[in-house]
């Protein structure tokens, strides 16, 4: 082989090597946790899979018990007293609250989260039908996680009991994450 077919197969590898990684980097999200004062509690990692998105969440410092987990459609913590930047759970108009609602469950609806005594919890969820960003050709919608105004993870103080409007009578808001890009 001559050295300029050897150089342009090395160059095309190199560039075959980082269009998959770029395409890798825009299958994946992240997001830091914070509680209400402002300090860091963990992370969610975020992969897309083929029909949802797999959630991968590790938590410290957490209050032990039952807490609401949802997504909300703005992705923004900066008001950790209260965390009401980030609106309501991303949804179809269409949808109600609660996983167990026969008229939902609206698309930032998740699974409660226990907390063990010690205050660290490590769980992964599959939340169907979302989409870090649209892929080719499809329309942004609610269930595309980072859209122009983004998403942000949020905790609740008490459990969902995936009926109730709006959240399930989860309470306050007392952890939030903004999902981002890695």
């Amino acid at each position: 082989m001559k050295l300029t077919s050897m150089k342009t197969l090395v160059c095309s590898a190199a560039f075959a090597v980082l269009v998959s990684g770029s395409a890798m980097a825009a299958d994946k999200a992240v997001s830091s946790v914070i509680n209400n004062a402002g300090d860091s509690v963990g992370t969610i990692a975020l992969t897309q899979g083929p029909e949802g998105v797999l959630l991968d969440v590790d938590l410290k410092d957490m209050p032990p018990g039952a807490h609401g987990f949802h997504i909300h459609s703005i992705g923004d913590c900066s008001d950790h007293d209260a965390f009401k930047e980030a609106a309501g759970h991303i949804s179809d108009d269409d949808d109600q609250h609660g996983l167990l609602n026969p008229d939902g469950p609206e698309a930032g609806d998740l699974p409660n989260i226990i907390v063990p005594e010690n205050g660290v919890l490590k769980v992964q969820f599959y939340a169907h039908d979302l989409e870090i960003h649209p892929e080719d050709g499809d329309d942004v919608d609610e269930e595309t996680l980072l859209d122009s105004d983004g998403s942000a993870f949020m905790i609740h103080e008490g459990p969902d009991d995936h009926k109730t409007q709006p959240i399930g009578g989860a309470g306050a808001r007392i952890a939030c994450g903004v999902i981002e890009a890695p």
